[in-house]
This record gives structure tokens, sequence and C-alpha cells, in this order.
């Protein structure tokens, strides 16, 4: 049996470190396993893989694979692999949503005290050496607090989930919003909305988190429409995908003070392009899709990978299973 590792990116944290296959091999001696350096390989590594552990394929190379069964994402979001032959297919596919969860929510959290503390206008009064502490206070929006504001989260899957609970957990109101209410919300909500509600929460929302995956129904969800039905007092966050938003809506929302402020770890393309006006907005912070990085992540990445490796060799239901239909 095959497992292949196709895990290759610019940035080295996205890449599989070497100990990954070394120790899987280990673990799992009856398996050949393979690991990429880069994917000029992919198409005549994949054809007779059983597994592969890969965020993204091409209609062609996953074509190429006769014996293809499952494919683990190191990502959370899947739709790079959500193309019709992979969905129509009976591959398995899983995904790495419990690894990412609870590292996320802590920069949606830090990202929320951020802008609740006017923290990157201190740190520019400090590049300036100037004690701005009377400009803080009467220029602009007050600092304010996260205890006693409603947090409006948009998607309330594994990081939907652990930013709830961390919320609630600092006396914040937590509304949330998702496809299926009747399925209940989750530690920390106090109240979920369906779709159609969508207008009512950013109305009732200090904050709103976007956590929601990628779909023809979240793709640039947050448009001027939707922008316009947020509080003016009120910041959006997103921390999901960078397609969820429509960024020149944003900018012009930003500009209008239509809306107070944006956080924003993920961007539509990546990097940022320099000449893009959220770069020199005083009201934006933006951090470089750093939600993820940690200096345990590969350790998670491997307790979940193993985990399911061994389940896939045993013939037992995986972790993490994508539902292909729905795209997450």
């Amino acid at each position: 049996m095959k497992l292949l590792i196709a895990l290759h990116h610019r940035f080295e944290l996205w890449t599989a470190p070497a100990w990954v296959r070394e120790r899987l091999q280990t673990q799992f001696p009856q398996l050949a396993i393979v690991q990429l350096s880069d994917y000029s390989d992919v198409a005549q590594q994949i054809r007779d893989s059983d597994a592969a552990l890969a965020w993204s394929l091409r209609p062609e190379q996953f074509r190429a694979a006769r014996k293809l069964r499952w494919i683990h994402s190191t990502a959370a979001a899947v739709h790079q692999l959500m193309f019709p032959e992979l969905v129509e297919s009976d591959v398995i596919v899983t995904n790495s949503r419990q690894v990412h969860g609870p590292v996320v929510a802590e920069q949606a959290l830090a990202l929320m005290f951020a802008v609740a503390r006017k923290i990157p206008a201190a740190v520019r009064f400090q590049q300036q050496h100037v004690w701005g502490q009377e400009q803080m206070w009467l220029e602009g929006p007050m600092p304010g607090e996260l205890q006693g504001a409603t947090l409006g989260l948009i998607g309330l899957g594994s990081i939907g989930r652990e930013i709830a609970r961390r919320a609630a957990a600092l006396g914040m109101r937590v509304l949330a919003v998702r496809e299926h209410p009747e399925r209940g919300g989750a530690e920390g909500v106090a109240a979920v909305y369906g779709s159609g509600q969508l207008g009512e929460l950013l109305g009732s929302s200090d904050y709103v988190v976007l956590a929601a995956p990628v779909t023809s129904s979240t793709h640039r969800l947050m448009n001027a429409t939707r922008l316009a039905q947020m509080r003016p007092t009120a910041c959006l966050v997103n921390v999901g995908r960078g397609v969820l938003v429509d960024e020149a809506a944003l900018a012009q929302a930003l500009r209008q003070k239509t809306i107070a402020s944006a956080a924003l770890d993920v961007l539509e393309k990546e990097p940022l392009a320099p000449d893009s006006p959220l770069w020199d907005m005083d009201n934006v912070l933006i951090t470089p899709h750093t939600g993820s990085v940690a200096p345990r992540l590969w350790e998670r990445q491997y307790a979940l990978i193993s985990e399911n490796v061994r389940r896939f060799l045993a013939g037992e239901p995986l972790l993490g299973v994508v539902d292909k239909s729905k795209g997450y």
C-alpha cells in the first residue's frame, strides 16, 4: 500500500518536515511512503497511490490516480479539491480543521483585543516617540472592552466553536449564524441564526468574525449590501478565507465609515498587492495569514495524520471527513 506526501510551499511551515515521513514509516512499516520535494512528479507518483497527503490536486492529476481511496488535506479549507471529478468519486477527503481550530481562535481574539484596545495606534505613536494617551482617547473610536460586547460569528465549525467558547469566557455575548441552525449552537453561543437572518446578526454585533467555509453561497458573502447592515461602530474580523469578503466594497465601507474597522488575517489574493488601499488605512489591521502559524503545528498534524493512517489501514472510520457535496 502506498502513501504519497505532496505538500510543498514557498513558506517552509506549510511543507511537511522530513521527520513526518520518517516517523510514519517507522510506525507503519507496511506502507510504501513517497514524499515529494516539489510538484513536478505528482501525476506519475499518484498513479499507484492508495492515499495522499495534499491540499490541492489538479483534475488531470486526480484522473491519473488508479488506486486512490483517501486524500488528507493539512489545511482546514478544502475548496481547492472540490472539482467535479473528485466530488463525484468514492475517494474520501479529510482535513485538519481540528488541528487549526484552537490557534486560529486565539488569532481571532488577538485581533479583537488589538482593535478594542487600539494597539495599532499605540504602535504608531511609539514609532513616533509620542506619548499618545490623550490622542488615543480623543481621536477616533475610544478604547473599548471585549467584556459586554456582542460577537457575531459567521460559521460554527471547528474554528467557530473554539472562538465562541473563548469569547464567552471573556464575557462577550456570542451570536452565531450557520447553514443548519436546527443543529443547535455550541458552548458559549447565546443564540443561533439561520442564513436568512444574517442581516439581523450583523446589525446586532460589535465584532463580526468570519469563520465560514468557502462555498458558492459564501463567496464574497460580505459584499456592499452586507457591510451596510453592520453597525457603524463595528469591526469586521476575517480568519476564514479572503474570498469571503468583497475587498473593494470593504475598502469603500471603511473610507465612508459605514463600519469602523477591519482586522484581516486572510486576503483574497496573498500576498496582498502592494497597491491595495487596505495597507494604508488607519482603521485596518492586517496580519499576514499567521492564524495557523505555531511552533507545535506539525506535532498536532502528525497526531491526526497517524491516527487516520492507522484507521485507514484497519478499515475504520476516519476523523475529519469532509462532506464533498457541501465542500466542508
